[in-house]
């Protein structure tokens, strides 16, 4: 008996991949090295990266995001030289809460809500992967890409400007913390939750 193929929704067969909330973590992380969590102005499902450790017992976590891409990249460029071969990597953006819910009870019920900022996040990811040779990417991984470098001298504007970000201004979230948590590349900080497992 052969094993089955794998789902087309895990994207396996490409080097990067991208899909949105802890969900799709799982689909596209099964037999990922890292896992990248994209959660640009916070607190989207705040336990979901750590929560995700036992379902991919095999993989490094890291977040990343507007503010860290290229540290992400150098990262991950270290780790397949630590590894001494390809290594497969999945990008996840971490979308909306709606209506209180987590991004797991709001992918259970289909109605993750978009979030532009971990788009573009998830984005600034991808290509920074791509600058350093990473770039065999899933059409998904590919599309998120593109939204990022198409949109990239409005990146700041558009962080600010969007539903996820004015729903923090209005709860008193300074329009100044927003703007740092999207100013590109303004961090060289690796945000490590989970190194690779030995």
């Amino acid at each position: 008996m052969t094993d089955a193929a794998p789902s087309p929704l895990s994207q396996s067969k490409y080097q990067v991949r991208f899909d949105w909330g802890r969900s799709g973590a799982v689909r596209i992380g099964a037999d990922a090295d890292i896992i990248v969590w994209v959660d640009v102005l916070g607190g989207a499902d705040d336990g979901a990266p750590t929560s995700l450790f036992a379902e991919l017992p095999q993989a490094e976590f890291v977040e990343g995001g507007l503010t860290d891409a290229a540290v992400v990249a150098a990262r991950v460029l270290e780790l397949q030289v630590q590894l001494g071969r390809r290594v497969f990597i999945g990008v996840v953006a971490a979308g909306a809460r709606q209506d209180g819910r987590t991004t797991d009870e709001v992918a259970a019920s289909d109605a993750l809500r978009f979030s532009v900022e971990d788009l573009l996040g998830a984005g600034a990811v991808i290509d920074a992967l791509a600058a350093v040779g990473l770039d065999y990417c899933s059409p998904e991984a590919a599309a998120a890409c593109a939204a990022f470098t198409g949109l990239r001298g409005a990146v700041a504007h558009l962080a600010t400007a969007s539903a996820g970000a004015q729903e923090l201004i209005a709860a008193g979230v300074a329009t100044a913390d927003i703007r740092r948590a999207a100013a590109l590349g303004s961090s060289d900080e690796l945000r490590m939750l989970r190194t690779y497992p030995a």
